[in-house]
C-alpha cells in the first residue's frame, strides 16, 4: 500500500503543472491507462480467440446435429473440439480478471485513513470540488448541483454514453454471429446466460461508480471506456 501510495503521489507531482489540484485524479487515469496497456496483449489474444471460436461454429453445428438429443455428450464433444483447435471459451475473461487487483488496490488506498501507520495524504486530493476518498452519497450532502455533485453527474453522463455505445456494439456483434450465440450453451455451463447478459454489463458500471470512492470510480470509468473502444477496434 505504501509503495503504491508513493507511486500515485509521484505521478501527481509530475502532472501537477498541467492539472493543478486535480493532479492526483489525472494520475489515477494515467495509472489505469498503463494497466490497460499491460493487459492489451491479452485483449488482442482474446479477440483472436473470439474470431477462432466463430470459425468453429460450422463444426459445432455438425456436432449439434449429431448429439442434439444428448446434451452431456454434446457439451463434451464441443469442449474436445475447442481443445483440439487450442481455442479457450474463457480466453475473453482473462483481461478483465487481471484488472481486479488494481481496482481493489485503489479502493483500499482511498478507503484507508492511514497508510503505513501515517495519515493518508491522498485523501486530501480532489477532482475539481470532489474529494477522491469520498463517495456519491457524500457528494449529495452538498446538494445535487453542488461542486462534488456536478463531478459525479459528469461521470454518470460519461458512463451512460459509454454503456449505450457498448450495448449497441454488443447487439451488433451478436446479430452478426447468431451461430456463435447459439453455440455458447454447449461450450461451458452458464456461458450462454453470460453472453445474453454481456450487452448490459456496462450499465452496471453506474452502480459501481455510485458506491465506491471517487478514486476507484475514476479507475472503473477509464477502464470501461478503454474496454469499449478497444473492443470496437479489435472486433471490427
Amino acid at each position: 500500500m505504501s509503495v503504491f501510495a508513493n507511486l500515485v503521489e509521484h505521478l501527481a507531482d509530475l502532472l501537477q503543472p498541467l492539472f493543478g489540484a486535480s493532479a492526483a485524479a489525472a494520475a489515477i487515469v494515467l495509472f489505469t491507462a498503463l494497466v490497460r496497456l499491460l493487459v492489451h496483449p491479452l485483449s488482442r489474444a482474446a479477440a483472436r480467440g473470439q474470431k477462432a471460436r466463430t470459425a468453429l461454429q460450422p463444426k459445432i453445428a455438425e456436432l449439434r446435429k449429431k448429439h442434439g438429443r444428448d446434451p452431456e455428450k454434446l457439451q463434451k464433444a464441443v469442449l474436445e473440439l475447442h481443445a483440439e483447435e487450442k481455442v479457450s471459451p474463457l480466453a475473453g475473461c482473462l483481461p478483465g480478471m487481471l484488472q481486479i487487483p488494481a481496482f481493489f488496490l485503489l479502493y483500499h488506498l482511498f478507503s484507508s485513513d492511514t497508510i503505513g501507520g501515517e495519515a493518508n495524504g491522498l485523501l486530501g486530493h480532489q477532482l475539481f470540488a470532489a474529494p477522491l476518498g469520498e463517495r456519491w452519497t457524500d457528494a449529495l450532502q452538498g446538494g445535487v448541483l453542488g461542486g462534488a455533485g456536478l463531478v459525479y453527474a459528469g461521470l454518470f453522463v460519461i458512463v451512460g454514453c459509454v454503456a449505450a455505445f457498448s450495448y449497441r456494439l454488443s447487439k451488433r456483434t451478436l446479430a452478426a454471429n447468431p451461430a456463435a450465440r447459439a453455440g455458447d450453451a454447449e461450450q461451458l455451463p452458464g456461458l450462454g446466460a453470460v453472453t445474453r447478459v454481456m450487452p448490459f454489463m456496462s450499465f452496471f458500471t453506474l452502480v459501481t461508480v455510485a458506491v465506491v470512492p471517487l478514486a476507484a470510480a475514476l479507475y472503473v470509468v477509464t477502464s470501461t471506456t478503454w474496454s469499449v473502444v478497444e473492443r470496437a477496434v479489435l472486433y471490427r
